[in-house]
């Protein structure tokens, strides 16, 4: 009898292992830079988690599950997705509520029942990102941005950013019943899961792949015309943030995720290198998941990438891989006081970071002197203070974290912030 790899499953041998490596690495380099740390949480967890946080009538939870009772009669379930236990960890571990698991990532093995296809396995890798704290519009922005910075420095071709916003709970609920309306009569059209689903969650309906479902989609209103006026002005303020940084991104009112914890912002990114098999990340607002698990209310925004699709699209760009080199934790901390600081901070950071520097800035910070505790806590070489009185002279001022010494310099005089910066590393 020939052995063999199990269906679903493949061995990654020397010569694609050094692509693998090659985007791990730039995952800790270009993730660390927006103050990201990596999380690593087990295979498998009560199936429970997984059943309450993404959702009974999703079909991860009623198809694809790898689910199985331990000799103790535990049902446990082979990690589907990082998200939920990700929030478990930081939750079990008061890891939020001491504020030092704000920023997290994780790159690993997760586990579907699925038909294996080119880029999709029964045991496929995801790299995630979570970022957990914090309900500003600006956050969903640059999490969205660090996504495209990583395929940006792995020189993929042809990305693109869609958005959409799903609302919260009374929003969705409002939506729900216009789509159930729109739909019913054309129900018998729909394939059986859609049928099902027009009952259970019609929302599910948009994310169906079906070809025969798809031009009775197209006939469905859109959730922005039923948008709370709070989640219009988020929505307006992530695209506004968006347009700060130069990230070019297109609006798509169908776009959903296929999982129930998803609130405002939900967004894609796509490349073009494997044809119609182009979806490189999915993710967005996910503010009701911790609280749901028994947690404190606690807003977070995060995606996960399909990394084994992802190694097959820079294979077919035939880029070659470099080492990536190391970096301070921190090399600049951006403090900033009103709307205004924010907006030169988001696009300094920017700037900062293209220039292979880590910074970080903290959106909802309001007290300048616990943001400079921040900065040395992240043991960041420098500070960038943007307060309203050096804003008021139209400058900024760069604070040297080892002896103190500020200097203050012309607000867009980012090239002499970059020069001071790169020097001595």
């Amino acid at each position: 009898m020939e052995l063999r790899a199990a269906k679903g499953t493949r061995d990654v041998l020397p010569g694609e292992v050094e692509i693998w490596q090659r985007i791990e690495q730039a995952v800790h380099r270009i993730f660390a830079g927006y103050g990201g740390r990596e999380i690593r949480t087990p295979l498998f967890e009560p199936t429970e988690l997984f059943v309450k946080s993404t959702g009974s009538d999703t079909d991860v939870v009623t198809k694809e599950m790898y689910t199985f009772e331990d000799r103790a009669g535990r049902s446990l379930t082979l990690r589907p997705e990082g998200t939920p236990g990700v929030a478990r960890a930081l939750l079990e571990h008061g890891l939020l509520r001491r504020g030092d698991g704000d920023r997290v990532y994780y790159i690993g093995p997760m586990f579907r029942y699925e038909r294996p296809q080119k880029g999709r396995s029964r045991q496929f890798s995801q790299i995630g990102a979570e970022w957990f704290g914090s309900p500003h519009p600006a956050v969903d922005a640059e999490v969205m941005e660090m996504a495209l910075a990583l395929f940006t420095s792995l020189e993929l071709s042809d990305l693109g950013l869609t958005i959409n916003s799903v609302g919260h709970a009374a929003c969705r609920a409002e939506y729900r019943r216009k789509l159930r309306e729109a739909l019913l009569p054309r129900q018998a059209e729909l394939c059986p899961d859609c049928q099902r689903r027009l009952d259970a969650n019609p929302l599910r309906i948009l994310d169906c792949k079906v070809p025969s479902c798809q031009p009775i989609k197209d006939t469905a209103p859109v959730i922005l015309d039923s948008l709370c006026g709070e989640c219009r002005a988020h929505f307006d303020a992530v695209r506004g943030y968006l347009d700060v940084m130069e990230v070019q991104y297109t609006v798509n009112p169908r776009l959903v995720r296929g999982l129930d914890y998803y609130t405002r912002t939900t967004f894609e990114v796509t490349g073009g290198a494997l044809g119609a098999q182009n979806a490189l990340c999915g993710g967005g607002r996910y503010d009701d998941l911790v609280g749901s698990m028994g947690g404190p209310p606690t807003p977070a925004f995060g995606f996960a990438i399909g990394l084994d699709r992802l190694v097959l699209m820079v294979a077919a760009e035939q880029e070659a891989g470099r080492a990536a080199a190391g970096a301070p934790a921190t090399d600049i901390y951006i403090a900033h006081l009103g709307e205004e600081a924010l907006r030169s901070g988001l696009a300094a950071a920017r700037a900062l970071r293209r220039a292979g520097l880590t910074a970080r800035l903290e959106p909802d910070a309001r007290d300048m002197k616990k943001q400079m505790s921040r900065a040395a806590a992240a043991g960041a070489r420098y500070t960038l203070i943007l307060a309203e009185a050096e804003m008021a002279r139209r400058s900024c001022a760069l604070k040297r974290m080892s002896d103190g010494v500020q200097t203050e310099l012309p607000l867009g005089d980012w090239q002499r912030v970059v020069q001071e910066m790169a020097v001595g590393r």
